[in-house]
């Protein structure tokens, strides 16, 4: 492994590049999840109604805690916090 590059963190620390993708996604959703909540100044309370989330799920997601959610998870997140979701695919490179 010494002296391989990566893409992607995910890229270097996921077992499969199945798995990578999914992370990347996850990583990406749960960011804007969070960057939509920095814009609207919500604070917990707020957080936990419009999302339908417990106290305790909050603080994960707050706190970058990307393996306490599933990708499904949060796609629901965003569509009710109000995102909309599109997801592309291409071709590796080869």
């Amino acid at each position: 492994m010494a002296g391989e590059t990566f893409e992607s963190v995910w890229d270097a620390v996921c077992d499969t590049p199945a798995e990578a993708e999914n992370m990347k996604l996850r990583a990406r959703l749960m960011t804007c999840i969070r960057d939509h909540i920095a814009r609207k100044k919500l604070d917990t309370r707020a957080i936990q109604v419009m999302l339908g989330l417990t106290q305790p799920r909050v603080s994960y997601l707050m706190t970058g805690k990307i393996d306490k959610f599933s990708l499904d998870t949060l796609v629901l997140m965003a569509s009710r916090a109000g995102l909309h979701v599109s997801i592309s695919a291409t071709e590796n490179a080869a």
